[in-house]
């Protein structure tokens, strides 16, 4: 088995276009609820997440706005991030008219469910925070095996793939299902299942799409140095994704928040084709290309055959807000639907809400077990 690694220009607005087919799915027969008709155009609308500027002319009130946007992210502040940063909601009026614009999926499951009808129904994982807890050690961040099943019967139904800013090879250790697809890196470095021949191109070749791959050696060099310039930072974490470079604060004090900006700061002086965009609790340094979450998820969708399909209803689950960008485009298309992973309601662009892992388990669960049941009903039929 050979991989295919495809260089995608900076200036391109999506990864091929209009490409073949690659893993094609038989689209189903039928008719069915609107996609659009899922909450696809209710809620709070959330602003898109700026770039934060590291240049010489930022000066300290841009480094100010960053430590604001990491302290917003602490659970000992409740006030709203800056920068369109996804704001905490506070207040019981607040929370209230939220959840009437996010309600829980588990609550609103046979709306859902309504609308999947007669749809090939295609699902995008996050992996922190939506499949495994959030923990203090990143390393540690494993899902449970009762998850791994949830998983595992959802991909025997519908096309799964986790998106993920963990390394592909990384998260793949953490899931350990071969069946599904992996988007690594934001989405940079995307691998389709090693087994099924659906999923082969016609050549039989397995597809590595790797957009970013000219930044390897770029990321690399900023990972040592950034490994040299926070080990005076108790707690910090740098971990090196691959195609991205992940800043842990976590078990930072506060205190030294300030400190670790800096430092970050000084070392991207250097790298103006790299961008720095917060998530929770971690910093995220990435190629400035026109890549993302949302362009990883179209880039899937178009491989599996269904760029044109009005029978496709993408389901997209995640907690953070490198999500957004996948939020976004589902609402753009007015086909398929968000769903955000929150204990505090935040601007989002998700149309739906569950809590925690859990839910997300329970929601995986009941979407297995509808499918069942709408199979063996047609099969009585």
């Amino acid at each position: 088995m050979t991989n295919q690694n495809v260089v995608v220009p900076e200036s391109m607005e999506i990864a091929v276009a209009n490409p073949a087919p690659m893993f094609p799915y038989l689209p189903p027969k039928g008719g069915g609820a609107s996609a659009g008709g899922v909450r696809g155009g209710f809620g709070i609308r959330r602003k898109c997440l700026p770039q934060l500027d590291l240049s010489e002319n930022g000066g300290s009130g841009r480094i100010n706005v960053w430590i604001e946007t990491m302290e917003a992210s602490s659970p000992k502040h409740k006030s709203a991030a800056t920068l369109g940063v996804s704001a905490s909601i506070t207040g019981p009026h607040e929370h209230s008219t939220w959840m009437l614009s996010h309600p829980s999926a588990l609550s609103m499951f046979d709306e859902i469910t309504k609308a999947l009808i007669g749809k090939q129904v295609v699902m995008f994982l996050d992996y922190d925070g939506t499949l495994s807890p959030i923990v203090d050690d990143p390393d540690r961040a494993f899902m449970s095996d009762a998850m791994r099943d949830a998983v595992r019967d959802v991909a025997r139904y519908f096309p799964t793939a986790i998106v993920s800013g963990r390394c592909r090879n990384k998260v793949y250790s953490f899931v350990r299902l071969a069946e599904l697809y992996y988007a690594g890196s934001h989405g940079m470095d995307i691998k389709v299942p090693a087994k099924g021949p659906s999923l082969k191109k016609p050549n039989g070749k397995a597809v590595l799409f790797q957009p970013a791959s000219k930044f390897l050696p770029m990321i690399d060099k900023v990972y040592r140095t950034l490994l040299e310039a926070t080990k005076s930072t108790p707690g910090a974490k740098v971990e090196n994704n691959k195609f991205c470079v992940s800043v842990h604060f976590r078990c930072v004090d506060e205190k030294r928040w300030r400190a670790l900006a800096d430092r970050v700061k000084s070392v991207l002086k250097e790298y103006p084709k790299l961008r720095l965009t917060p998530g929770r609790k971690v910093l995220e340094i990435r190629p400035i290309i026109k890549w993302d979450k949302g362009r990883a998820m179209e880039f899937l969708l178009k491989s599996l055959g269904f760029a044109d399909s009005k029978d496709v209803l993408p389901v997209y689950i995640g907690d953070d807000l490198t999500d957004e960008d996948a939020f976004k485009v589902l609402r753009n298309r007015g086909q398929g639907f968000g769903i955000l992973v929150s204990k505090i309601p935040k601007e989002t662009s998700a149309s739906y809400s569950l809590q925690e892992p859990s839910e997300v388990m329970d929601f995986l669960q009941r979407l297995v077990e509808w499918k069942r049941l709408t199979l063996k009903s047609c099969t009585m039929v």
